[in-house]
């Protein structure tokens, strides 16, 4: 991997974690400390991150927490509108798992108007949106805390879908491809959403198609896990005949 690349790769994690350490990043790229240090130090003296002994974190964590805002706001127009028609799939009275992330966000608003929820999430900003309403029951996971997207993560929370059945689950991603599957930055969401599929009876990926080609560092596993692709109309035609040839139910958000 060029040095450019590993930088990018290395944001990328940190702004889907929050932090990271310089010797994990070292054996998780295969360099040296020194380097990974070279690449902290090129990244803070470009406004993204504060170095700290050992490590970094993301320069923004502590207004990110504080505000109950996430980090990734990129496409809002068209992740607002994928939200609300994936809200649109939630029939009254039924139990569903919402992944953490802004897309899955934009659905709280349309699910405020259904009656007897049950929703089973490890995002705790859904959690204190949609936990106060009488009209859902929230369970949420435990595990340990990013603060970037506001979530649980790790083998605690996975733990927490075990055993439980839902109807639906909106899931989330860091890219897609045709290729290596449903990418994500880090390892630690991998345990959580294997769970989240093995408990749901079907699976409605929400994504805009800027995703669609991107490939981040860990992979979830192939298309075959999903049975719904929601996203926006800049899908290209050859990529949505792609995902229909492979099972996959494409729904455009209008």
């Amino acid at each position: 991997m060029l040095a450019k690349q590993r930088k990018l790769k290395i944001l990328e994690l940190i702004r889907e974690e929050g932090s990271a350490r310089v010797r994990n990043l070292s054996k998780l790229f295969s360099v040296s400390e020194p380097t990974i240090r070279q690449d902290l130090e090129k990244l803070e003296s470009e406004g993204f991150i504060t170095r700290i002994h050992g490590g970094a974190f993301l320069k923004s964590v502590p207004q990110l927490v504080q505000t109950m805002t996430l980090e990734h706001l990129e496409n809002m127009d068209k992740k607002r509108l994928i939200g609300q028609t994936a809200a649109g799939f939630v029939e009254h009275g039924e139990t569903i798992i919402l992944d953490a992330g802004s897309t899955t966000t934009e659905m709280i608003e349309e699910l405020t108007l259904k009656e007897n929820l049950k929703i089973l999430t490890n995002a705790l900003n859904i959690v204190l949106r949609l936990g106060a309403l009488p009209n859902c029951t929230v369970f949420s996971s435990g595990g340990q805390f990013k603060p970037p997207t506001l979530s649980l993560t790790g083998e605690k929370a996975a733990d927490f879908f075990t055993d439980v059945y839902a109807s639906k689950l909106f899931l989330a991603t860091g890219g897609i491809s045709f290729d290596a599957g449903l990418t994500y930055p880090g390892f630690n969401d991998l345990y959580v959403k294997k769970a989240m599929i093995k408990a749901a009876k079907e699976v409605f990926l929400l994504a805009d198609a800027s995703k669609i080609g991107k490939v981040s560092f860990a992979s979830l596993g192939g298309l075959d896990l999903i049975d719904y692709f929601i996203t926006d109309s800049s899908i290209k035609d050859e990529d949505h005949q792609r995902f229909q040839d492979m099972g996959v139910k494409v729904i455009i958000a209008k």
